[in-house]
């Protein structure tokens, strides 16, 4: 660590009057709600903080002249580590609120800010903590019940409501880092990736699906089984029906926010046999193929 006496800029023949202007300019200069989200400032703030919190104690001061201690308040002679004083009650050097001592019963409205700063600290809420989640396209609309692992080997159970689009966040409260002191623990926030299902195209609260048929339902129509979401569902295609044909089922869709669902259109295509099918060309070629003309809209 740096030598306290460096990072507040003063000799180490300094009085005490001295090296407390010393840190009251640097803190005004330095302080984090004077440099809203300037890290750099914030990092200098408890470099200055913690050389103070050394030299503005007299016992300290003298220890640390003497030899006996380090920068961070560590004893020289022993080899000690960090586990030796994360359960200790003076926390660390720059949370303790011993700086601030000399303005205690100050007016000052710095002094008032520094207490302020150092009460939040001391109750700091945890942080959010950030994951990503992939679903199922009907997971999506559905809603479904996931365990998430985590980096760490632990797990969080997330709900999926029915209806969450590709992106949407989900917060989780309380499930993020520890806090310190009377602070809580931050939240989880896990983004959502919906994968894709070729089969559905999603359009606001509704749905799309292309459904092959063949020639003879599309002649003579029936009832075929029509997948969903939430599972396969019986309809039927009327006689006559044609390739670009569309039917909704309604209510199949994604729930929509007011209450509800929103619907599946159906877009009908017809699909001929793959490879030779004499009995058809038979059929075809016994058709009188002049009786219907496709094309007589002008389309060539």
């Amino acid at each position: 660590m740096r030598n306290p006496y460096e990072i507040l800029g003063v000799a180490p023949t300094a009085s005490s009057v001295d090296i407390q202007k010393a840190y009251r300019k640097l803190a005004k200069k330095l302080h984090p709600d004077l440099n809203p989200g300037d890290k750099a400032a914030e990092e200098k703030f408890k470099e200055v903080a913690g050389a103070y919190d050394l030299l503005g104690d007299s016992d300290k001061r003298k220890r640390f002249d003497a030899g006996e201690i380090d920068a961070s308040g560590a004893e020289r002679p022993q080899h000690r580590y960090y586990r030796d004083f994360a359960t200790s009650d003076e926390g660390h050097p720059y949370a303790s609120a011993s700086g601030y001592a000399d303005y205690m019963d100050s007016d000052d409205a710095f002094a008032e800010l520094l207490r302020r700063t150092e009460q939040a600290r001391a109750n700091r809420r945890g942080r959010d903590l950030h994951y990503s989640l992939v679903i199922d396209f009907a997971e999506s609309i559905a809603g479904a019940n996931k365990r998430l692992t985590l980096p760490d080997g632990g797990a969080l159970d997330v709900t999926i409501p029915p209806g969450l689009v590709d992106g949407q966040v989900l917060r989780l409260r309380g499930k993020g880092a520890p806090g310190t002191g009377k602070g809580g623990p931050g939240d989880a926030l896990i983004e959502v990736e919906v994968r894709p299902d070729p089969r559905f195209t999603r359009d606001g609260d509704d749905i799309t699906l292309e459904l092959p048929i063949s020639l003879s339902e599309a002649v003579l129509g029936g009832k075929i089984r029509v997948p969903t979401p939430t599972g396969a569902v019986t309809m039927t295609v009327p006689k006559g029906a044609n390739t670009g044909t569309t039917m909704r089922l309604k209510g199949k869709g994604a729930p929509r926010p007011g209450g509800g669902n929103g619907d599946e259109f159906v877009k009908l295509k017809v699909v001929l046999p793959k490879g030779p099918n004499p009995e058809l060309e038979e059929f075809v070629s016994k058709w009188d193929r002049k009786a219907f003309n496709p094309r007589e809209d002008g389309t060539s």
